[in-house]
């Protein structure tokens, strides 16, 4: 697209295909305006007031020109329809080796967190070719993460987990924009992002102090608000048990349901049991889970705990 300079380059690999079917679209409509536009004018004229035209027993319906009418545009929109649902597929279906990059959004910034311990705020390093996956919440109100350069734009909700994917193919530093009005100094909230060599990469990720990983900074947080004393090995209070329970099946009670229902343990339901701990129950317990509100826990600690989580199951599992 560098001929078209009111468009921005193109600098990852789905770039192509979302500007392919916005192209198309933009053709398809500018055609039938047109058509519809010749048309009229056509006729403004043939049959203006005054000229020889033949008006008499004019034609009321026409089968030919209704299916073609009816037809033709049914068939341009599925295909449109089609091919658009296949890319929007790709745009959310990132790759099982994805690179996890968490984002909290809170006005009027981006914190962004790497596994390693890396932390970053409106700035994002990522190397080049490889999928960059986010895990992204909000702190406050509705905010949208949008790097114009990568066709990525996914709003950030509060409460909730969205995702986003991408794979940089250029090595630059783009724009980043948050395109969700969320509040006075929306119009500050931007940021870049910078695609680097992953050789590069790497000797950025290793410079600079860093806290540890994120599991090691979640396991410092479990021991400060002292959550082994219910969930570790030698539990005071009857409480489910963590190791291994990330990704597995959990029996769970909901409030005026006395019915069981299985649900994944994810990030999702980990979120919630900390925020809204009455929920959803475990089966078997009482809900004695303190709540923890954004001043004892902020979303970005949140993120450190399920890494930390996670990680505990892993090594369970390898056992």
């Amino acid at each position: 697209m560098a001929h078209l300079p009111f468009f921005p380059e193109q600098a990852s690999s789905h770039a192509k295909d979302v500007d392919a079917v916005f192209l198309a679209g933009m053709g398809i409509l500018a055609f039938f305006t047109a058509l519809i536009l010749i048309l009229i004018v056509t006729f403004l004229v043939r049959y203006r007031r005054g000229t020889t035209a033949e008006r008499d027993n004019a034609p009321n319906t026409s089968l030919r020109i209704e299916l073609l009418w009816i037809g033709i545009p049914l068939i341009i929109s599925i295909g449109m329809f089609a091919w658009s649902a296949v890319v929007y597929y790709r745009l959310y279906s990132p790759p099982a080796d994805a690179y996890l990059v968490d984002v909290v959004a809170k006005q009027w910034m981006f914190y962004l967190q790497h596994p390693e311990g890396k932390r970053e705020i409106n700035e994002l390093h990522v190397p080049l070719g490889r999928p960059l996956r986010l895990r992204m919440i909000s702190q406050d109100v509705i905010h949208s993460f949008y790097v114009p350069a990568f066709r990525a734009k996914q709003d950030v909700l509060p409460g909730r987990y969205t995702s986003l994917w991408f794979q940089p193919t250029r090595v630059g530093q783009y724009h980043l924009f948050c395109a969700e009005y969320c509040g006075t100094n929306h119009a500050v909230m931007r940021g870049t992002v910078e695609v680097m060599e992953p050789a590069d990469y790497e000797r950025w990720l290793g410079s600079g102090s860093s806290e540890g990983s994120l599991a090691r900074q979640g396991e410092q947080l479990f021991q400060k608000h002292h959550c082994g004393g219910c969930h570790g090995p030698s539990q005071n209070v009857p409480a489910p048990p963590l190791q291994g329970v990330y990704g597995g099946r959990v029996p769970v009670t909901r409030e005026g349901d006395p019915s069981t229902n299985f649900i994944t343990a994810d990030d999702r339901y980990i979120h919630d049991s900390v925020r809204l701990p009455k929920k959803e129950i475990v089966a078997g317990f009482e809900p004695m889970m303190p709540t923890y509100d954004q001043t004892e826990l902020s979303e970005a600690d949140l993120l450190k705990l399920i890494a930390y989580i996670k990680s505990i199951g892993a090594e369970e599992t390898s056992k």
